[in-house]
This record gives C-alpha cells, structure tokens and sequence, in this order.
C-alpha cells in the first residue's frame, strides 16, 4: 500500500503565501495516486520542468523526488512580473512493504511525471493446495 505523508505540505503552502514562491524551503509537488489492477500509479504535476532535473531515490521504502525548474529569465534581464515557482521541487512517499521498489517505473510528458509501481509478488492473492483426509486435492483463496 502507498502511504502518503508529508505532514509540512500545509506549512509550505502557508509560507510560500506568506514569503512567496521562491522562499527557501523547497516547495512540495502536487500529487495524485491511485491502485490500477496490480500497479500503484502516482502522478506529480512538475510542469517546465527539465527532465534532467528529476532524480528519483528509494532507500528503505522511502521514494524521494526531487526536481528543479530554472527561472526563464536570462542573467542581466529586468524582470517585470514571476509569478511561476522556480526552484528546488521535492517530495517524500512511504512505500508500504506490499509494493516491489526494485520495479518502479518513471516517465516523464507534458509536465507530468508518472511513476508505476507493481505490487510485489509475495502480497498478491494465491490459491493454497490442500489434500483432505481422503487423498483429494482441494483449492482454498489464500
């Protein structure tokens, strides 16, 4: 089971109103996830992103997502108005043991970075064979 937690994203939301989209702390990524048949998907929305930027790490269950967009302005130019975040993007998730992090999946299109990610084999539903007094086989959902 994917196992969301992120208990500063209020935080961040109240600063970056407070201080602006470019304070110092990174600013979190929307998200959405969802099980499909035997893959948890998760969708970040990191529009303008540089796929270069994306780094993907899991380390004892713990995915980490980190991307960064650039300001579009050159260096020397006078801007007049950023509105749009820049900066450092980042997101933890606690993958729950029932997922196989060894086979994750990552594509990046029109600004949205689609994780896949397959249940583990050991946490599928199986039938269990089991014989009766009498020789004969029976199938019991496990």
């Amino acid at each position: 089971m994917l196992m969301r937690t992120d208990p500063f994203r209020e935080l961040d939301r109240l600063t970056q109103q407070v201080f602006g989209p470019n304070s110092t702390r990174p600013s979190a990524m929307p998200m959405d996830a969802y099980r499909s048949g035997e893959d948890f998907l998760v969708h970040f929305d990191l529009p303008g992103i540089d796929p270069e930027t994306i780094e993907l790490d899991v380390e004892r269950n713990v995915l980490s997502v980190r991307a960064e967009r650039r300001g579009p302005a050159p260096e020397g130019a006078q801007v007049v108005v950023a509105e749009r975040p820049t900066g450092t993007f980042t997101r933890q998730l606690f993958l729950g043991d029932t997922l196989d992090t060894d086979r994750i999946d990552a594509s990046y299109e029109a600004g949205v970075l689609t994780l896949r990610i397959p249940v583990a084999e050991q946490a599928k539903p199986r039938r269990i064979q089991i014989s009766g007094g009498d020789g004969s086989r029976k199938q019991i959902s496990g």
